[in-house]
Formats: structure tokens, sequence, C-alpha cells
């Protein structure tokens, strides 16, 4: 690690412990309340796939008529419609086959125009993703610091990657037989759910340097050494499952996304996705607990730490202010004896002790009057103060004015 980077972490841990900590104990309450957050989604999620009922196609109008397309199956594990715009949730096991093969009556339906393909590999699918990802390489040179403090305030705000899909209108079948009498429309439309694509192109390819990227890398900016293409496709024939919302559409099944629910189509069985989903809800469920226990006790140990310092803060200024006043008490005393000393006092009237100044404190409770008032205070912080005349002990002075 440089000593930039050194610097950069020293203040951000100088930051994270300001107040005792206190900044620090609520940036872990955030992720204690993110992660409490999200295991009741997925928790609430994990509910209703578990309540699900796991059809094929052809089950299906067993389950939705054209009668209650649009109504509420609360009871069975379903939603509601006026969440949801009608229909219900369930989990349709089937495999990937093009729409356009439900109109025409020969195979060459599959074929042409009706599916998209890939240039590289040159295989078919219903769904076509590329991606271009752009790989950068950092040389700290003469200005690399710069490239440090960039990296830690935005590094996560920096686009790499550009993405694009394709896809034409498929469905979900039952079996090998064709024509398919039972299927159910995939309807894509709002779903930025991950979809369980297959890779079938893959290259690297090097970027060639030029006196741009030579500038770049001396002044301790990023440069491209790479890009990376990605081809994925979702093949014909693909057994996947589908979780969403069915209903009847113009007398065909559809089947669309759930904004509640973290997956739409994935490559699981519904076991296997209750199990999944189970393993998330515990993880993310004892995150909560125990982020939620660190914050409390940092939050916790912060408050206590600032209230002892702000009783101590508060005992030391009044601490200040009594030793001002006694301060303030000591000047006008002084000013007083200089002006005892700058007159003069007969024999009978001065102080027994020091012998300079006039006798102005009675002890109590013999009553002598026998001491000036600094030699009266400097007996009374004696350990056992007495009375220099009766050798009493005496518990205070009081101060005497002349009429």
């Amino acid at each position: 690690m440089s000593i930039h980077d050194r610097a950069t972490a020293a203040v951000l841990a100088q930051m994270m412990m300001a107040a005792d900590g206190a900044l620090f104990g609520f940036g872990v309450t955030y992720v204690a309340y993110r992660s409490i957050r999200k295991y009741a989604g997925t928790a609430s999620a994990l509910r209703k796939i578990r309540d699900a009922p796991e059809v094929q196609p052809s089950d299906l109008r067993s389950i939705l008529t054209e009668g209650d397309d649009s109504s509420s199956s609360d009871s069975d594990g379903g939603e509601s419609s006026s969440s949801n715009g009608g229909g219900r949730l369930v989990i349709v096991r089937g495999s990937v086959e093009v729409k356009s093969a439900t109109e025409k009556a020969n195979w060459k339906a599959l074929m042409g125009s009706n599916l998209v393909a890939s240039k590289a590999s040159g295989e078919k699918g219903v769904i076509l993703q590329r991606t271009q990802t752009c790989i950068y390489n950092e040389w700290k040179g003469v200005f690399g610091w710069t490239a440090d403090l960039r990296n830690m305030i935005s590094g996560s705000l920096k686009e790499h990657e550009t993405s694009s899909t394709r896809m034409v209108p498929f469905i979900l079948v039952e079996g090998t037989k064709w024509p398919h009498s039972d299927y159910v429309v995939v309807n894509m439309e709002g779903s930025n759910h991950p979809l369980p694509l297959t890779t079938v192109y893959q290259h690297l390819q090097p970027i060639s340097a030029t006196p741009l990227t030579f500038l770049q890398a001396i002044c301790g900016l990023e440069y491209p050494v790479g890009m990376l293409y990605e081809e994925k496709i979702l093949p014909l024939g693909k057994d996947i499952t589908a979780v969403g919302i069915c209903s009847l559409n113009n007398g065909a099944f559809e089947i669309k996304a759930s904004k509640d629910l973290p997956c739409f189509l994935s490559a699981l069985t519904k076991d296997q996705l209750v199990v999944d989903l189970s393993f998330k809800t515990k993880v993310l469920m004892w995150s909560g607990l125990v982020f939620g226990t660190i914050a409390i006790g940092i939050l916790g140990y912060s408050v206590v730490r600032n209230w002892t310092k702000y009783k101590q803060w508060r005992s030391q200024r009044r601490t200040q202010q009594q030793n001002n006043s006694t301060i303030t008490g000591t000047e006008s005393l002084n000013d007083e004896v200089l002006d005892e000393e700058a007159e003069e006092i007969p024999d009978g009237e001065l102080c027994v002790i020091c012998l300079m100044r006039r006798r102005r404190s009675a002890f109590v409770p013999c009553g002598h009057l026998v001491c000036c008032q600094r030699c009266a205070l400097s007996i009374e912080r004696e350990i056992s103060p007495k009375c220099p005349l009766c050798r009493q002990t005496i518990r205070s002075s009081v101060r005497i004015y002349d009429s």
C-alpha cells in the first residue's frame, strides 16, 4: 500500500471513529436495516413460491378458466387481482419454443426469421444477449495519487460494460409433441429479473497501445488493455421454470413477472428454488441480527462515552468557575491588603501571625478576632484548624467590617 493509500485509509478511519464511533455505528445500523428489509422481502417471496402450485402447461386449464382470470385467489396461495392485474401466481415448468410454432402447421415455422441467431457461433434461440466488457489497467505514474483519490471516491460509478438484448415471442410447452395444443405465452414486458441464458461465444481481444495510452499511463489514468465479447442465448428445447402471474389473454394462457418475486425465469425447479431462497433467508436473517447487535453495542458505547465526557466537561467548567471566583476574591483581598499596608496600623490591631495587616476575621465558634483575612483563610485550610489564641478547634471564620 502506498503512502497516499495509507493516508486516505487513516482519514477514513478517523471519520468513522468520530464521536467515539457514532458515525461508524450509524453505518452499521444502515447495513442492518438493509439486511432486515431484504430478509422481509425474501421471506415473503419464499412463502409465496412455497404455496404456489407447480404445474405443466396442460394443467393450467384445471386451475384457470375464462370466468376467473381476473378473480382473487388469495386462499390458494395466489395474489389478488387488484395488485397484479388479475390472474394467479403459479410455477410452470416447460420447454422453450418459439411462439410462431403454434400458428403454423409445419416445422418450417422454426426456421428463418422466427429466431435470433448468434453471429459468432450461428446457434439460434429466442433470446440473444451481446455483452462487451472493456478491461482497464492502471499504472501509478508521476501523478498516480490523483487516480488513487478518484478510485476511492467515484470508483463504483464507472461503467465498463455495454449490453444489448434481442428476443422473439416464445412459449413454454410440455413434452415433444407437435403441434402443441397446450402452452403458456411468456410475457417479458416489465421484467428486469436475471435470465437463464447459455454462453455460446466468448472472446478476449487485446487492444493495441497508442500514444494516448502511454500518456494516460504516465498521468496515472486508467487505460484499456482488452475487450471481452460475449454472446448468450436462450436455446430452443431448454427446460426452464417460469414463476409469475398466469392469466387468460384472448383465449391463451399468458404468464408475467411479479415485482414481489426475485426471479421470473429460472433453470431451477420449484424445490430447488425453495432451497435456494431458504438459504438466502437464513443468511439475511443472521446478518441482520449480527449487524443489529454490533450497531447497538457501538451506539451504546458511543452514548456512554459522550455522556461521560459531557459530565467531565461540566465538572471541569464548574471547577474553573470556582477557581475564577476564588481568584477574583483573592485579587480583591490583595487589593485590600495593599490598602491596609499603605496606612499605619496601631500595634493592638495587628494580626498576631503576620504582624503586618489589620485584624479582620473572627473565628467560629470561639469568636476571637486576632487574625487578618489572609492568615485566617490559611488556618482554615489546615488539617486540624485551631484558634491561635485559645487553641480551640474552629469551623470557619467571619469577615468583620468596621462601621
